[in-house]
């Protein structure tokens, strides 16, 4: 009888769900497919792509960034830095509310404060949330009772003080971790606020069946605003599916039941683009193709000890340098990702940050040469005697890895790729046990100290994310000059000085930064890209259903 009421309770869910959906008949609702599928829509679970994306359409910060990476007022209207960049002062708008729930007061809503922010700052810490994202605050200063040291002068006036200055810290506070939320419902949810999310965003949540639908509904009480004075969004509704099949996923983009596809995933990647990394004919009058710099660098990395004891070719600085020489970078774009991404000729830096300066940090190209003359600097002439050195990797990048091998081969450096299944390839790199591997690191905040912080001594895995165990004082020094200053000109100056000297101790191979990339039906107008590859769709605008 249980499992009979628990069917039936499920199929009404569904049903209601559907029936939702064609109320909205002849409206403008956004559909696309994440087959990675959602794990929570409470920010301070918003580790993946996948989460931050939807998180983004219900929850607001303090700040925002636009398109091009600038820091936006947003729940805050201004802010000072002051006390030589240890105290920021945020000023908050007064036209901010929550969504509507009968928790929060006979309106069902209330004014979001000062104080709900200096809440929803500490939920990060507390151990029973199990935020992914607490480090976020690791730059905020204690109070004695080991509460982040933020006050509210007012109930629209926020301080936070910082242990040491940090000039990345607007850049951190736009990040969905740190949306507010109303504390009346996160403490009565509990747990459950994964899936019952209150916030502040463009959308408000509707539904949710996991792994089948999750729906928002426009906010009409939204507080941003065109520069027409209407209120946003332009849209009635998002759909969401979670079609783990990317085949069919493509065919329902094609058939123009999805608005979005995102990123080359699949064979569907031939289908759609040439190998110059333009759209193919058949498809010009029926999708638009957007592509811009994403904050990611792809490279492959050194562990620089040894593993068991165990003495390891890459313990050889010229060994890392003639695999950087070893493989042509434009080559390998070109044929296994159809033109999509920069190759990496520079440092670990990835084009479209603005520290990012190729003419003065200058990586590793093809080179045979070079790398015949550092194999016999190293002792090995030609590769002979050189033992086979085993590259890890995924299932996902085995073609990438492939490709290395192979040009690498050609010229006597014998590659023996290993392939682990993600966790388990994860596990081993965090630990310590391989001695090189394939990674990748997506930008949290648009700002090089995120890229640069992965060589500190301080970060070493798995307490921090220094894979590589890189330890070099001058390095180090570099980086604690870069935090001390506020002058962009000359952060940008030790960026790059610790860029080249990653550069000079073959510390990783950057194979490639890459690109967002992103198709759209025709009718749709207003969603463009971002180098943090976040979904946007306050402004969106598309045909009625």
């Amino acid at each position: 009888m249980k499992k009979i009421f628990t069917y039936l309770f499920v199929f009404s869910l569904f049903f209601s769900a559907c029936k939702n959906e064609s109320t909205y008949v002849g409206k403008k609702i956004f559909r696309y497919n994440v087959a990675e599928g959602i794990t929570s829509l409470d920010p301070a679970a918003a580790s993946r792509l996948e989460n931050i994306s939807a998180v983004n359409q219900l929850f607001n910060g303090l700040v925002q960034m636009d398109d091009k990476l600038n820091i936006l007022p947003c729940i805050a209207n201004r802010w000072e830095v002051l006390d030589s960049g240890l105290r920021y002062r945020f000023h908050l708008k007064d036209s901010v509310y929550f969504h509507k729930h009968w928790l929060l007061g006979k309106d069902s809503t209330r004014l979001v404060e000062a104080k709900d922010f200096q809440y929803s700052f500490n939920r990060l810490l507390n151990p029973e949330v199990l935020s992914a994202g607490k480090w976020v605050m690791n730059s905020v200063a204690r109070k004695q009772d080991g509460s982040l040291h933020i006050a509210t002068p007012d109930r629209l006036t926020l301080d936070i003080y910082l242990k040491g200055k940090f000039p990345p810290f607007l850049g951190i506070l736009s990040m969905m971790y740190c949306a507010v939320v109303p504390k009346e419902i996160t403490e009565h949810y509990g747990s459950k606020f994964r899936s019952n999310p209150i916030g502040t965003g463009p959308f408000t949540f509707k539904f949710w069946k996991e792994n089948t639908k999750l729906i928002f509904l426009k906010n009409a009480f939204y507080f941003e605003k065109d520069s027409k004075g209407i209120r946003y969004p332009y849209l009635d509704a998002v759909a969401i599916s979670f079609i783990k099949d990317q085949e069919v996923s493509f065919l329902k983009f094609v058939n123009g039941e999805f608005d979005y596809l995102s990123g080359l995933q699949g064979s569907y990647k031939d289908e759609l683009l040439s190998l110059e990394g333009t759209l193919n004919d058949k498809y010009v009058d029926e999708v638009n193709f957007m592509r811009s710099p994403y904050l990611n660098t792809e490279y492959l990395g050194f562990l620089h000890e040894n593993v068991d004891g165990k003495s390891n070719p890459v313990q050889s600085r010229e060994i890392r340098r003639a695999i950087n020489y070893g493989f042509d970078r434009q080559k390998m774009l070109r044929y296994l990702r159809n033109g999509i991404g920069y190759p990496a000729l520079s440092g670990f830096i990835p084009f479209g940050l603005p520290s990012f300066n190729e003419e003065r940090v200058r990586g590793y190209s093809y080179q045979p040469d070079s790398v015949r003359i550092l194999l016999e600097r190293a002792g090995y002439p030609r590769g002979k005697g050189l033992d086979p050195i085993d590259l890890n990797t995924t299932p996902q990048y085995l073609d990438i890895c492939e490709y290395v091998q192979h040009q690498l081969g050609e010229l006597g450096i014998p590659i023996n790729v290993v392939v682990n299944q993600a966790a388990t390839n994860n596990e081993l790199i965090a630990n310590s046990r391989v001695s090189f591997f394939r990674k990748s690191w997506v930008g949290d905040y648009p700002d090089a100290e995120n890229y640069l912080s992965l060589f500190r001594s301080a970060n070493f895995a798995p307490d921090g994310p220094n894979y590589t165990h890189f330890n070099n004082l001058q390095y180090d020094q570099w980086y604690e000059k870069a935090m001390s200053t506020t002058n962009d000109s000359l952060r940008y100056n030790y960026y790059q000085k610790m860029d080249s000297l990653i550069l000079s101790e073959a510390v990783v191979v950057p194979l490639f930064y890459d690109e967002v990339v992103r198709f759209t039906q025709k009718g749709l107008k207003g969603l463009g890209t971002n180098a943090m590859n976040l979904i946007d769709l306050r402004s969106v605008q598309k045909d009625p259903d």
